[in-house]
């Protein structure tokens, strides 16, 4: 620091007092300047080739980079003569590129134990079986979810304020960092998820955790580039630590659930609209629950519920337990139908579920039982299969043993239109694949 303010102030009066006392062939301003700079340069030199400590080596590069070529050399009252003068770096090129690769492998090293330290914190902290803390009315981890965000950004800034090339270094070797991280973390949680289970708040700290994906989600769509590898490696691992998280938290539920679907086909659809409010307000109780997750979670939860029950009704409509003769019978049934799925609906939308897809399956099919016009049947069916492109001929013949009065051969060219109409289309997200047939 006294060398930089010496060298400036001292160029500063040999700028605008003495280099007029001299010939202009003398370029005295030159030689004042190279003197300085040579001397300058020795020091910084013999500075880098002894034993720095990692803030000595970050200072010394700072000037290197920074300090001296854009605070000192590009100062208003010295820019336009210096210009003139080559004076060069500081540091040799290859000593230089010797203290980044120290100050890179350090920082490094740095931030990935302090990851490490961290996530064993929040283990620690996991079974201590406290309740998280909430934020906004939503269960999470600061130590985690910030830390190790804030771990990496300070490092990559830390990078970027001696240099731009160094900041893009090293923020492209700690993404690389995060994935692995990410992993230990994915194991830590799936390890605390079936070890736990009898934890006071265990469903608190299962939703903290679901939470916390949130800003390593945030971090990489903003930071890192679409076609990095790390990139899908990151987002992969933090679907599998939410969806395992969702599965334990929707568990309890989907069990409570099951029964109360069996009734349908038990009773031949005749209480329909009782199971179905039962179902809605047993759903209502675990849904209350979930209110601690972000709202991108909440939503995604809410929505895999949705997509539960609609999958749960058609199983129900699959199982050849009702066959009905009369046109009349297939008309109360579909009424029945439309009925449970326009309450469904309702509920799951009051709720906050935005899978919309799932709308008109149950109408579709109540609509297919409700038809008796064999065209009228195909054109329903087509539709039903552009909308769930994963229907396949099992799956319609099964739904088509409700409607008793098809012929052989009505019910072959049916199931003949679906093959035609149902190319090989991938769905957007699976409902009848997901189903299997008995």
């Amino acid at each position: 620091l006294h060398m930089g303010k010496t060298m400036k102030e001292d160029l500063t009066v040999v700028a605008k007092y003495i280099k007029q006392l001299y010939p202009p062939e003398f370029d005295v301003f030159s030689i004042y300047a190279e003197l300085y700079h040579n001397y300058f340069a020795s020091q910084a030199k013999k500075n880098a080739e002894s034993h720095l400590e990692d803030k000595d080596i970050y200072l010394l590069l700072s000037w290197v980079h920074n300090f001296y070529p854009k605070e000192m050399r590009k100062d208003h009252a010295l820019a336009m003569e210096l210009d003139k003068v080559k004076l060069g770096s500081l540091l040799p090129s290859s000593l230089s590129k010797e203290l980044e690769k120290k100050y890179l492998d350090s920082e490094e090293v740095t931030v990935k134990t302090s990851l490490s330290r961290c996530l064993d914190k929040e283990i620690q902290r996991w079974k201590e079986d406290k309740e998280p803390e909430k934020l906004n009315g939503h269960f999470q981890s600061e130590l985690l979810g910030i830390f190790v965000i804030q771990s990496i950004y300070s490092g990559q800034k830390r990078a970027e304020d001696i240099s731009k090339a160094m900041g893009e270094e090293l923020s492209r070797r700690l993404l690389k960092e995060l994935p692995a991280f990410l992993r230990s973390y994915r194991d830590a949680f799936e390890d605390f998820k079936e070890k736990s289970k009898k934890h006071r708040y265990y469903k608190p700290i299962l939703i903290a955790n679901i939470n916390n994906c949130w800003n390593f989600r945030e971090y990489t769509e903003k930071y890192m580039a679409e076609k990095d590898d790390s990139k899908a490696d990151i987002l992969s691992t933090l679907a599998d630590i939410e969806n395992s998280g969702f599965d334990v938290l929707l568990q309890q539920l989907f069990a409570q659930l099951k029964p109360m679907y069996k009734k349908f086909t038990e009773n031949k659809w005749d209480s329909s609209s009782e199971i179905m409010n039962e179902i809605i307000k047993t759903t209502s109780k675990h849904i209350s629950d979930f209110q601690t997750l972000k709202d991108p979670f909440y939503h995604a939860i809410v929505e895999k519920i949705h997509a539960r029950l609609v999958k749960e009704y058609i199983v129900r409509l699959l199982k050849r337990k009702v066959s009905l003769k009369t046109p009349a019978q297939q008309q109360t049934l579909a009424q029945h139908i439309s009925k449970n799925a326009a309450d469904l609906e309702a509920f799951c939308t009051s709720n906050g579920s935005q899978a919309t897809w799932l709308n008109s399956a149950l109408p579709k099919l109540a609509e297919i039982i409700r038809l008796q016009d064999l065209g009228a049947i195909k054109i329903e069916v087509a539709t039903l299969a552009t909308s769930y492109p994963d229907i396949r001929k099992r799956h319609l013949e099964a739904f088509l043993h409700i409607k008793a009065n098809l012929s052989r051969s009505e019910l072959k060219s049916i199931l003949g239109y679906l093959a035609d109409s149902t190319a090989s289309t991938q769905p957007r997200a699976p409902l009848f694949s997901n189903i299997n047939v008995s």
